[in-house]
């Protein structure tokens, strides 16, 4: 089932001789359940290929169709809304609060909508991702590696139709890296949940399902992963 399609996107900064084809033309689907990563050097436009396709910026052409609804003509709020209920995202700098522990800083999506927490989903999520016993910790109080954790469990928090990482391990060592994407994999895998990533490294894209390359605004080739579905 089809959960994310992106129809000829457009996004131009500048004009004449400093116009900046962002996103240019750029058309693709995700289905539910899928590990996408879209890989790209700096400039590439990948960035704003997720800030469209996320809500956090419009299209000067084309549609975003996500969980059925086009997001396209939606008004601020009723975006942010949309947001908080259909979308989950992990940042590569965190975005944790400072003044709120771990726990509530991965219930936050929810408490903001108003809506009762299931405690017993975010213990899973938490046993899952290994930080049980960092839920009364602040962010000052973690790794990098952790705070990515307690990010990736807010996403999955408000059980989001899609989630969107963006650089989600530009920040961390290598070997924090591998963990970070292990535990990507296992959050599609486990919670059947569907993530779009960007990211300029190669080897981190190989444990998504699906790779699309994109260059100068355009996607240039994409490919799926041996065992994906």
């Amino acid at each position: 089932m089809e959960i994310l399609r992106a129809e000829g996107l457009v996004k131009y900064y500048g004009s004449g001789e400093n116009l900046v084809k962002a996103v240019d033309h750029i058309s693709f689907s995700v289905q539910r359940g899928e590990f996408v990563a879209v890989v790209g050097t700096s400039g590439s436009g990948k960035t704003t290929l997720l800030n469209l396709i996320g809500g956090l910026d419009y299209a000067d052409e084309g549609n975003v169709i996500v969980d059925g609804q086009d997001i396209t003509g939606m008004k601020d709020e009723e975006l942010t809304i949309f947001r908080r209920r259909k979308i989950g995202f992990i940042f590569q700098n965190y975005n944790l609060v400072s003044v709120l522990n771990t726990e509530k800083n991965i219930t936050l999506p929810i408490r903001l909508d108003g809506n009762k927490v299931d405690e017993n989903y975010i213990t899973s999520i938490v046993s899952s991702l290994g930080i049980a016993e960092k839920r009364k910790a602040f962010p000052n109080q973690l790794s990098g590696g952790q705070q990515q954790r307690v990010a990736i469990a807010r996403a999955l928090a408000s059980k989001p139709a899609l989630i969107l990482a963006d650089e989600p391990t530009g920040n961390l060592d290598s070997r924090t890296s591998a963990e970070v994407m292990g535990l990507l994999k296992m959050t599609s895998t486990q919670f059947h949940q569907t993530i779009v990533m960007i990211t300029h490294n190669e080897a981190v894209a190989q444990l998504a399902d699906r790779i699309i390359h994109i260059e100068d605004g355009k996607i240039v080739g994409g490919s799926r992963l041996e065992g994906s579905f």
